[in-house]
């Protein structure tokens, strides 16, 4: 598989400059940056969380997790991890686990962690488990301008 065709329509339309960094297959991001040699602090992951009435999609470095309690302070809601059913409705194109940071593309609300406003390289998940996308730390930003941003992830 390659990136999600929704997600290189979306990067393409928003003439983003983009990288595509091919590596042997790996489970998580946080194992893709390192196939890749990229620092975890620098991948951009996805977390897709349900909530009542719909989901939003965490965005957090891929050496941290997300803190469920913050998200759903902001949502003013409980949230929980989705299903693997729920993540493929949502993201058709996209292999199980690799899902993009850019949920905008797909129409879902994001919440992204600050830390990722700092970095002037982002690498995310292009839909299948053998890439990363390289884009400058302005285009990611460029990208969630609409996001809400808040300190939604702790270290592992």
């Amino acid at each position: 598989m390659a990136i999600a065709l929704t997600l290189q329509q979306y990067l393409d339309d928003q003439g983003i400059d983009y990288d595509i960094l091919t590596h042997r297959r790996t489970a998580t991001s946080s194992e893709g940056a390192q196939a890749s040699h990229v620092p975890g602090d620098k991948v951009a992951k996805a977390v897709v969380l349900s909530r009542e009435g719909g989901f939003v999609v965490a965005v957090i470095p891929a050496s941290c997790q997300v803190r469920l309690d913050e998200v759903g302070k902001l949502v003013e809601g409980y949230v929980s991890l989705s299903s693997e059913d729920e993540i493929v409705s949502l993201f058709p194109d996209c292999d199980p686990g690799a899902i993009p940071p850019l949920a905008e593309a797909y129409g879902l609300p994001t919440i992204v962690d600050e830390r990722l406003d700092q970095i002037d390289e982002v690498y995310l998940e292009g839909g299948d488990h053998c890439s990363l996308i390289h884009l400058s730390g302005a285009q990611f930003r460029e990208l969630q301008a609409t996001a809400k941003r808040a300190r939604i992830a702790e270290h592992m």
